[in-house]
């Protein structure tokens, strides 16, 4: 075993998430970010093959200024070191962008024995950028994993397939995307978390990377134009009547008029 390389994405707070009511606009900007909630399922599994087998473990992201906070929780989990793209121009750009920038560092990166991640993030649910990665750097995938082991210098998982499970054995190298039953992450204690801070933080950019900015944005499949969450009106219909029964009945007339009930 080398090493691991955990895929995480910092995402808003969806709880904390407000609208604009005058345009149906989420306003995300002063909304807390947190690590997205599979990529924590990721890491906890990528630390518990470390606990047994023995590999470092790097988490991989991109992002901004903010990250860093999301990341040094990733690192009080147990996480070895960290990488960040924080570029600017990159900000915004579709999950193709997206997997070929965090494809082009983890060849930076060097050798590992596994990729994974979330299967996928809270804020976009694409469940693109994984099964994107795997394929930009020729790796085995296996999707949907809710277990996951390392024996015999083999990688057993679990997939959940809904009405069936699937066991499946691979040799490493290979990229693994998890399911939410896969684990509870673990919560970092006080001493992990001031040891988290002195562990390495590395930054990189588009041309550190090498990659040419002007011919990624032109790859970009995908242009977001507006993003606005469904406009909500009530009839206010009023059910009067005398007596419970008939009220009961005019309800259901109602609601079948609607069509929420049929007739």
């Amino acid at each position: 075993m080398t090493r691991i390389i955990v895929l995480i994405k910092d995402i808003p707070d969806l709880n904390e998430i407000k609208i604009d009511p005058s345009t149906r606009r989420p306003i995300v900007d002063m909304a807390k970010r947190r690590l997205n909630d599979l990529d924590k399922r990721a890491l906890e599994t990528a630390i518990r093959v470390k606990e047994t087998s023995g590999a470092e473990v790097i988490t991989l992201s991109m992002g901004d200024d903010r990250t860093k906070t999301c990341v040094l929780e990733a690192l009080a989990m147990g996480a070895d070191a960290a990488y960040i793209i924080n570029d600017p121009r990159l900000r915004g750009m579709d999950a193709y962008v997206t997997s070929s920038v965090l494809s082009s560092a983890v060849r930076k990166i060097g050798s590992f024995a596994m990729i994974i991640a979330g299967e996928l993030s809270l804020d976009s649910m694409g469940s693109q950028v994984g099964p994107r990665v795997a394929e930009l750097l020729d790796l085995v995938q296996i999707t949907y994993v809710r277990e996951l082991k390392f024996e015999a210098g083999k990688f057993i998982a679990v997939r959940d397939l809904e009405d069936l499970d699937e066991v499946v054995e691979v040799e490493p190298p290979l990229l693994v995307t998890v399911a939410r039953e896969i684990n509870e992450p673990r919560i970092p204690s006080l001493m992990n978390i001031m040891k988290a801070k002195r562990k390495p933080v590395t930054e990189w950019n588009a041309e550190v990377l090498g990659l040419n900015f002007d011919e990624l944005k032109i790859s970009s499949k995908v242009e977001v134009l507006e993003v606005q969450v469904p406009e909500v009106r009530r009839k206010r219909i009023v059910i009067k009547a005398d007596k419970v029964e008939e009220a009961v009945v005019k309800l259901l007339s109602a609601l079948t008029t609607e069509g929420v009930l049929e007739k």
